[in-house]
């Protein structure tokens, strides 16, 4: 039996644990960024949230022996973190088989197994969890393919994940509750993240080995910066559809427009105003060169969340390249794959 402590007790022990936890899984993710970064890779950011975090690692890992160390590091993190947790609540008196005797111990222990939990849970070979990105490693490896390791990894994580709804849904009905629904929720999570992480790959290895100037839209349409926002309107945002448009003035690239810049002017100013009052200057615009790597501008799109950018040789606008070209992109060497 536990202790009767006061209500007061119970609770700060309940929130501190709960910060602790967010501090131990902060320090997971942290260990899965230092080792990426010791390799070479960028991490743009970290993201925790109740199932877990990320870390936004900026690319794939060049080989199967740094993807190894960066997905194991996590879950090593957390054992190590659990075991020395349950370390200080033994120096403090606890015994394996007995109750914590104050809130202290309790948060110890508690941070103690859910440590080791979380270590065991993604060491599971459900590809994106650590334990699948640590079985896509091995495969790659053995197979020195990391497409075909990639496709067999998600293969294991999505037949997890089919274990794990099935698992949540007999419990359901067998009398499980609530805690047979997260389980079922865990496992549509998994499923997800792995067909997710899957298409994923799928770009990269389609990219790979790409410039912007395999993939950018050649015929961009181009606005004359003296024209008025009236005339830009119905002349070529209602007739193209199209989202985005290029300004130039002598033939060289000064800015882009879209309909969101449009929005920001007052109706009856349209006719007063010219398109080059209203675009973003090109120096506000990020640029990129027909030789840039197509997975480079991609990820450059990722972070200052644009959906396209201007290719730019010599001052001269040669193309766009956008979200919505590279799914054109994608879906032609996906239909040209199926009939290979």
């Amino acid at each position: 039996m536990v202790p009767p402590w006061s209500e007061f007790a119970v609770w700060t022990a309940a929130i501190i644990t709960g910060i602790l936890f967010f501090v131990t899984l902060l320090l997971h993710e942290l260990a899965h960024s230092i080792v990426a970064k010791s390799r070479g890779l960028r991490v743009r950011a970290i993201t925790l949230f109740a199932l877990g975090g990320v870390s936004q690692i900026e690319s794939e890992a060049p080989n199967a022996k740094s993807e190894f160390w960066i997905a194991f590091v996590g879950p090593l993190t957390s054992a190590g973190l659990g075991a020395l947790l349950l370390g200080f609540a033994w120096l403090g008196g606890w015994r394996p088989g007995t109750e914590a005797s104050t809130p202290v111990l309790a948060v110890l222990l508690w941070l103690g197994y859910i440590n080791l939990g979380l270590a065991l849970f993604n060491m599971i070979p459900g590809y994106p969890l650590d334990g699948g990105r640590v079985l896509r490693s091995i495969i790659w490896w053995i197979s020195h393919s990391v497409h075909k390791a990639t496709r067999w990894a998600s293969y294991v994580g999505q037949a997890v994940a089919f274990l794990f709804i099935l698992a949540g849904i007999w419990q359901f009905f067998h009398g499980g509750g609530f805690q047979a629904l997260w389980i079922a929720f865990i496992g549509w999570f998994l499923l997800d993240a792995s067909r997710s992480s899957y298409a994923q790959m799928e770009v990269i290895s389609a990219l790979r080995g790409r410039r912007v100037a395999d993939v950018m839209e050649r015929d961009c349409v181009t606005v004359e910066s003296h024209i008025s926002l009236q005339d830009f309107v119905e002349q070529y945002l209602l007739r193209t559809g199209k989202r985005c448009f290029v300004v130039v003035q002598g033939g060289y690239l000064v800015g882009l427009i879209t309909a969101a810049d449009v929005r920001a002017i007052d109706r009856e100013n349209w006719a007063q105003t010219s398109v080059q009052s209203a675009m973003r200057p090109l120096r506000d615009v990020r640029t990129v060169s027909p030789d840039t790597s197509a997975m480079d501008a991609l990820e450059m799109m990722g972070r200052d969340d644009v959906n396209q950018l201007p290719v730019v040789a010599d001052g001269r606008l040669q193309g766009m390249f956008s979200r919505s070209q590279v799914l054109n992109f994608l879906r032609a060497h996906s239909e040209l794959q199926g009939h290979a």
